[in-house]
């Protein structure tokens, strides 16, 4: 299915299901339902496996970059929200630490080289189709590069805090909004 006709109300289907994972990974066989830990999860029918799948959240991170008292936001190129503002932030690839996630992301989606400060807050966001996820958001600096999007971002601006877009793509990028103005009130 191409990127661009992705159906939410079936990827959110297939996400709350297991993302449809009927077989072990490990030695093929079926997987049944059981109630383990107090939850419903899939486990491996074979006895000599016993393989369960814990349907964890994806990790994410990114970075709260404000530049002469404005935000750095990135409009989506990709689905899911194509066209819709968010801060720049990624999926973590297996081998990154969140930090390293964060100054890779904001290169390819911004063109600009970071310095991370501090850990700015961790949330929760489950309204993605794709995957829930933990979203790792860093205060950072700007220390160089040239502004201009990329990669899955179709345009990175500053906006002032009083003037956001309507179209923030996801709950969390939105409470982190509101959180830095909070903790910021007069931001940089």
């Amino acid at each position: 299915m191409p990127q661009d006709k992705l159906d939410e109300k079936l990827l959110f289907e297939r996400k709350y299901n297991n993302y449809g994972f009927k077989y072990c990974p490990i030695c093929g066989s079926d997987f049944v339902r059981r109630e383990l830990d107090h939850k419903t999860r899939l486990q491996c029918s074979n006895e000599n496996c016993g393989y369960i799948y814990y349907h964890n959240p994806t990790p994410a991170a990114g970075a709260m970059i404000v530049d002469d008292g404005k935000i750095l936001l990135v409009k989506r190129a990709a689905p899911p929200k194509i066209g819709y503002w968010c801060l720049p932030a990624g999926f973590m690839e297996f081998d990154e630490h969140p930090t390293e996630t964060t100054v890779r992301e904001i290169k390819e989606e911004t063109g600009l080289d970071i310095e991370i400060e501090q850990i700015f807050e961790i949330y929760s966001g489950n309204d993605d189709p794709r995957t829930n996820a933990v979203l790792i958001l860093y205060k950072a600096r700007i220390e160089g590069g040239k502004l201009s999007a990329g990669d899955d971002a179709s345009e990175a601006k500053f906006f002032s805090f009083t003037e956001l877009p309507d179209n923030i793509a996801f709950v969390s990028h939105r409470q982190a909004l509101k959180d830095y103005v909070v903790r910021f009130p007069r931001s940089e």
